[in-house]
C-alpha cells in the first residue's frame, strides 16, 4: 500500500514517525512551505519536513493546493491512500484521487470540536474526556464517516500542552491501527450524528484576553486550555502579562476586592480575584521578560497586594 503523508506541525511528526517505525510504506511527504521564524527570521522547514528528511522520504511543498503542478506531482505518485494529520482543507480533486480514499485523525471525539482548535476548546469548556477519531476525508471540513476513535482524559490541571502531546501518541496508534485495517480491508464506518456536532473554530490572540468577570473555575479553564499557545493575557501597569499556569483557590473569596485585583500572595503565588472565587497564578510573563514561575519573578520583582490585572 503506497501513502502520502500530509501534515506539518510536531502534533503530525508523531504520527509520521509511528507509521515510519511500523513500516508503513510511506513514499512522500506533503507539508506546508519553509517560512521565517524566530527572532532571527530564519527560513526554516516544518517540523514534519525535518523528520522526513531524516528518512530520505521525498517532500513536495505546494504554496496553493490546486496548483496544477502539484496535483501532476500527486498523480505521477500513484499513492493507494492519503493520511492527513494537520494540515489544510484539501480539494476534492485531491482527497478523491487514491483508490483506498483519503483518511484524516482529528483531535476529538467527533462530532464534538469539528474545527482548528479542538483541544484547546476542550479545556476551556471543562471537559473532563476528550479522543482523537480517523475519519474518511469528504467535502465537509470534518463531517466525514469515522472509522475508529480512542479516548483521552483530561485531569483537573491539565494544560492544553500536555493534552496535545498525550493525543499526539494515542491518536498515532490509532492511525497506524486505521492504515492497518485498510490495507486488510477490514474498515467499518459510521456517519457521524449531527445532532451531536460542536465547533472548535481558530483562536485569535484578541480572544485571548482574561475578563476576571467570571468564576475562578471558568477562568482555570481559559487559562490552561490557551497554555502554552495562543496563551491567556491581562494587563498590569500598562504591560501585557501572560498567564500560563493556574489554579483554583477556594480559600479566598473576598467580595469586597474588585475582579482581577491580587488579593494576596501565598506560597509565592498571586492570588487574584475573581467574580466567584479567586485563582492563584503560577507561572507568567511579563512584556519584555521570559516565561518563569510566579515564584521567581517575586524574588526579582515586586508586586503589591491590591495590584489590579485589567
Amino acid at each position: 500500500m503506497k501513502v502520502v503523508f500530509m501534515g506539518t506541525p510536531q502534533f503530525a511528526v508523531v504520527s509520521l514517525k509511528k507509521l515510519l517505525e511500523e513500516k508503513i510504506n510511506i513514499i512522500a511527504v506533503v507539508t506546508a512551505p519553509d517560512k521565517q521564524k524566530g527572532r532571527g527570521l530564519k527560513i526554516l522547514p516544518s517540523p514534519v519536513k525535518s523528520e522526513a528528511e531524516k528518512y530520505n522520504i521525498p517532500v513536495l511543498q505546494p504554496e496553493k493546493l490546486k496548483d496544477p503542478v502539484f496535483q501532476h506531482q500527486l498523480q505521477q505518485l500513484n499513492p493507494d491512500l492519503i493520511v492527513v494529520v494537520a494540515f489544510r482543507i484539501l480539494p476534492e480533486l485531491i482527497f478523491a484521487m487514491p483508490p483506498l480514499g483519503t483518511i484524516n485523525l482529528h483531535g476529538s471525539l467527533l462530532p464534538k470540536y469539528r474545527g482548528a482548535a479542538p483541544i484547546n476548546w476542550a479545556i476551556i469548556n471543562g471537559e473532563t474526556e476528550t479522543g482523537v477519531t480517523t475519519i474518511f476525508i469528504n467535502k465537509q471540513v470534518d463531517t466525514g464517516n469515522i472509522i475508529s476513535n480512542a479516548k483521552v482524559k483530561i485531569s483537573e490541571n491539565m494544560t492544553a500542552g500536555e493534552l496535545h502531546d498525550e493525543m499526539a501518541i494515542v491518536g498515532a496508534g490509532l492511525l497506524f491501527d486505521t492504515c492497518l485495517a485498510i490495507s486488510e480491508n477490514t474498515v467499518q464506518t459510521k456517519m457521524q450524528d449531527e445532532s451531536l456536532a460542536s465547533l472548535a473554530p481558530k483562536i485569535f490572540k484578541e480572544n485571548c484576553k482574561i475578563d476576571f468577570n467570571h468564576q475562578a473555575k471558568n477562568l482555570h479553564n481559559f487559562i490552561r486550555g490557551l497554555s502554552p499557545y495562543p496563551t491567556a493575557y491581562a494587563f498590569m501597569n500598562g504591560k501585557m502579562v501572560k498567564l500560563f499556569e493556574s489554579s483554583i483557590f477556594e480559600e479566598h473569596n473576598n467580595r469586597n476586592e474588585s475582579p482581577g485585583a491580587i488579593v494576596d500572595i501565598i506560597e509565592n503565588n498571586l492570588i487574584v480575584q475573581c467574580a466567584q472565587s479567586s485563582i492563584s497564578v503560577n507561572e507568567i510573563q511579563i512584556e519584555g521578560k521570559r516565561k518563569m514561575k510566579t515564584e521567581e519573578y517575586l524574588r526579582g520583582s515586586r508586586i503589591e497586594i491590591g495590584a489590579q490585572f485589567e
